[in-house]
């Protein structure tokens, strides 16, 4: 029986680390490799899919055929839509004829396979083995959601580009995935075709790059203005460094008006700045300029290009976030925690802060991850008691709430003398107890 890989991408970030992948035998031969890519941008039909994006042309040669989820699954938005469990075998044969797949054998390559689209496509090919690649700092984190059993024994490993030397991700560990590395060199050889692409693409020689997020769409900044407060900060802190040009790459969905914003803080410092219209790969200017500054929040792109490139990089705005991320289980508080740890600070008159020197990087990582999730990540417990025992204090505190810490009963909950208390069944009791009668109390006052 053939066999028939579909690879799944959202971004073109995604899509060459899958090319690289390719590129380095990193999958077992198949009759035919599938590439299908989805928008999941809010509104879909405004914002240029995997396969529009500039250079996606140099990596379509990796794959036999170019399929589309969003038009599979329309009218309902992918990152909306899942099958009903009496649908799957309905939904199946559909895409089979849909993608001519007939009786092959089914591979999946999926990204975010805890959340929807890629979770939805799990479902639809229930036999289906799965292989799960990294696209970002994410990967270092714990898986977000619960998986169910079903989907998750089924994955084999993950795929992730080595952002962080020496450090391993927790992501899918609570089904014993291991880890593969993607080969930087093949990676950077990828990224170097979709450079070659962008002919027209004309940037200042030793200029600073400011990158944005649009952080305020993932309600992790309040107010719009704040992060337009933080991309001023990022364009001052480079000027008072001594760069005088300066390329504002905005995130493709954030509204034109922040680059207005900057627009005219440039005029009034006297820069020259420029704004990318064009939705290319940060990645993509390091290859082809070599920026002389990378300013950003907890974009992957800082690591990579520290990583990668051997760019200066620096950040600003992780200790804002680091307190304003909540739940405590964001998924983004690993990115910005990474960043924080490993970057060195920029604020707006210049000054710099170095970054806190973490030998035991991967032991904050475990506490933090258990912290997150402590049911899914159960097993690093010990792990993450270890770590704050040693080492809360001064610096590191900034990545734990004493909230979450008294919760889950870890060291640093509370002063030592009183640490019997969270492990103390009968005053657990007490306090349920006077609770229940406070509750009862004001329902009778209002009532009464």
């Amino acid at each position: 029986m053939p066999t028939t890989q579909i690879f799944f991408a959202s971004t073109l970030y995604g899509a060459a680390t899958l090319a690289a992948a390719i590129d380095s035998d990193c999958f077992a031969p198949a009759a035919r490799r599938l590439l299908l890519v989805s928008n999941n941008a809010m509104t879909p039909e405004t914002t240029p899919s995997v396969d529009e994006m500039p250079g996606f042309e140099r990596l379509r040669s990796r794959f036999d055929g170019v399929l589309s989820w969003n038009e599979a699954v329309a009218p309902y938005h992918p990152g909306a839509w899942s099958p009903r469990v009496d649908d799957v075998p309905l939904w199946e044969r559909h895409l089979r004829l849909l993608w001519g797949l007939g009786d092959d054998r089914v591979e999946l390559v999926v990204e975010s396979i805890q959340v929807n689209p890629a979770l939805a496509l799990t479902h639809l090919f229930p036999d289906a083995p799965l292989e799960v690649y990294a696209d970002g700092l994410m990967s270092y984190g714990p898986t977000r959601n619960k998986i169910e059993p079903l989907v998750g024994t089924r994955v084999r490993r993950l795929l992730h580009l080595d952002l962080v030397p020496g450090l391993t991700p927790l992501l899918l560990g609570e089904f014993d995935v291991p880890p593969e590395l993607v080969p930087t060199e093949a990676f950077l050889k990828v990224l170097t075709e979709l450079s070659d692409a962008e002919d027209a693409l004309t940037l200042p020689a030793d200029s600073a790059l400011l990158l944005g997020q649009y952080l305020s769409a993932l309600s992790i900044l309040t107010a719009e203005e704040e992060e337009e407060d933080l991309h001023v900060t990022m364009l001052r802190g480079a000027v008072a460094r001594g760069h005088r040009q300066i390329v504002f790459k905005p995130h493709p969905t954030a509204p034109a008006r922040w680059s207005r914003v900057l627009e005219r803080e440039a005029v009034a410092l006297g820069v020259e700045l420029t704004v990318l219209d064009s939705p290319v790969l940060a990645e993509v200017l390091y290859q082809r300029f070599r920026p002389a500054l990378v300013v950003g929040c907890f974009s992957t792109a800082l690591l990579t290009a520290s990583t990668f490139y051997a760019v200066p990089v620096a950040r600003t705005g992780t200790d804002v976030l680091l307190e304003r991320l909540s739940p405590y289980q964001n998924s983004n508080r690993v990115p910005v925690t990474i960043v924080d740890a490993l970057v060195p600070g920029l604020a707006e008159d210049g000054d710099r802060t170095e970054p806190v020197s973490l030998p035991y990087l991967s032991g904050l990582l475990q506490a933090v991850g258990f912290a997150m999730q402590p049911q899914i990540r159960s097993d690093l417990r010990p792990a993450a008691e270890r770590f704050l025992t040693q080492h809360l204090k001064g610096p590191t505190w900034r990545y734990f709430k004493r909230r979450r810490l008294t919760t889950l009963a870890l060291p640093g909950a509370i002063p030592r003398q009183f640490a019997f208390i969270p492990r103390s069944a009968t005053l657990r009791r007490v306090v349920r107890r006077a609770r229940s009668l406070k509750r009862a109390a004001l329902k009778k006052a209002a009532l009464g």
